[in-house]
C-alpha cells in the first residue's frame, strides 16, 4: 500500500470559482499532512497557494493532483510527461471520463486516496513524431489521440499508411486519427472506431469520412510501427489545409510529402482510482453506453 506525502497541485486555467476550489483542495491536503508542491504557472496567482513550495517536474513528487476535467489531464500529461508518479484528478470539467472524483467527494476520497486507499490505473500512450524530410517538426505524446486532417477547404486528403512498413492503405478521406484505447472513447468513437478496454495494448486506426466504404478502422498491434505519408498529387494540395493536432491542444500545419511516425510508448500514464469502480460502470454512468431507449 502506497501512503503519498510529497502531492503536486496543478489546476485549470479557467476553473470555475478557481481560487475557491483551489482553497478548499489544499486545505484538505494540509489536514492530512501532506507536503503540498504547487505548480507555478498555473497557481501563482492564488492567494492560498502563496509561500507554498514549487515542483520543477515529476521528479519532485509521489502523487500529481490535477484540478480539472479530462482537457486539463491531456495538458498536463503533454507538458509534464507524467510517466513516474500516479495522476488523481479533481473533476471540474465536462464529462470527465478521466477524472476520479468530483469537488464534492474530495473532503472524503482524498484522505483516503493519500493513505493508500487506492488502485493504479496504468494507460499507454502513443509517441507521435511528425517530419518533413529530415527535420522533425513536432514530436509528443498523446493520452488519446493524433489527428491528421485537412482543414478550411472540404476537398479529400490522400494518406499513405504503413505498418512496419508494409504497404496498408492510401486512405483517401477528411482525415485519419492514431488514436489510444483511452481515447477509443473520445474522438475516435464519434468517427465511428471501436471502444477498446485500456488494457488492452493496441493503437486504433479510424478514418474521417473515407471516400472508399471499405476503409474501416482497424486496430494495429502495440508493437508495430505506423507511418502515415501526407501526399499531394491527386488531390491538389495546394488548395488545402492540413493539420497534425495532438489531444486536441497542439497543432503543427502539413505539407506533401511530411510523415508521421506513431508508436506506443515504453511507459504508461498512472491514474489513482478508487477500488469500487470498473471501466464498464464508467461506461455505463458517464457515456450511457449501452442503455436502452425508455418504451
Amino acid at each position: 500500500m502506497n501512503h503519498y506525502k510529497r502531492i503536486g497541485v496543478t489546476v485549470k486555467s479557467d476553473i470555475p470559482h478557481k481560487d475557491a476550489v483551489v482553497q478548499s483542495v489544499l486545505k484538505i491536503l494540509k489536514k492530512s499532512g501532506a507536503e503540498i508542491l504547487v505548480d507555478r504557472d498555473r497557481l501563482r496567482t492564488i492567494p492560498a497557494a502563496k509561500g507554498l513550495k514549487m515542483f520543477k517536474n515529476a521528479h519532485d513528487i509521489d502523487l500529481l493532483l490535477i484540478l480539472g476535467g479530462d482537457g486539463t489531464i491531456l495538458r498536463t500529461v503533454r507538458e509534464m510527461e507524467c510517466f513516474s508518479v500516479p495522476i488523481l484528478s479533481v473533476n471540474r470539467g465536462n464529462i470527465g471520463f478521466l477524472a476520479e472524483m468530483s469537488v464534492q467527494e474530495a473532503p472524503k476520497l482524498l484522505p483516503k486516496f493519500l493513505r493508500g486507499e487506492g488502485l493504479i490505473d496504468e494507460r499507454s500512450v502513443l509517441r507521435v513524431v511528425a517530419r518533413r524530410g529530415s527535420k522533425t517538426i513536432i514530436d509528443g505524446f498523446v493520452l488519446n489521440e493524433a489527428v491528421i486532417s485537412q482543414g478550411t477547404i472540404a476537398r479529400l486528403i490522400d494518406l499513405k499508411t504503413t505498418v512496419n512498413g508494409e504497404p496498408l492503405t492510401t486512405f483517401r478521406a477528411d482525415g485519419l486519427i492514431l488514436s489510444t484505447p483511452t481515447g477509443s472513447t473520445a474522438y475516435t468513437l464519434a468517427a465511428g472506431g471501436p471502444i477498446l478496454h485500456p488494457q488492452v495494448q493496441a493503437t486504433i486506426l479510424t478514418p474521417i469520412n473515407s471516400y472508399s466504404f471499405s476503409q474501416k478502422p482497424i486496430v494495429i498491434p502495440a508493437d508495430h510501427r505506423v507511418d502515415v505519408e501526407v501526399l499531394g498529387r491527386g488531390n491538389k494540395f495546394g488548395g488545402v489545409d492540413v493539420s497534425l493536432t495532438l489531444d486536441g491542444q497542439t497543432y503543427v500545419a502539413l505539407h506533401s510529402g511530411d510523415v508521421i511516425s506513431a508508436t506506443v510508448n515504453a511507459h504508461t500514464v498512472k491514474f489513482l482510482r478508487r477500488k469500487k469502480e470498473t471501466y464498464y460502470a464508467t461506461l455505463r454512468s458517464k457515456l450511457k453506453w449501452g442503455e436502452r431507449p425508455e418504451e
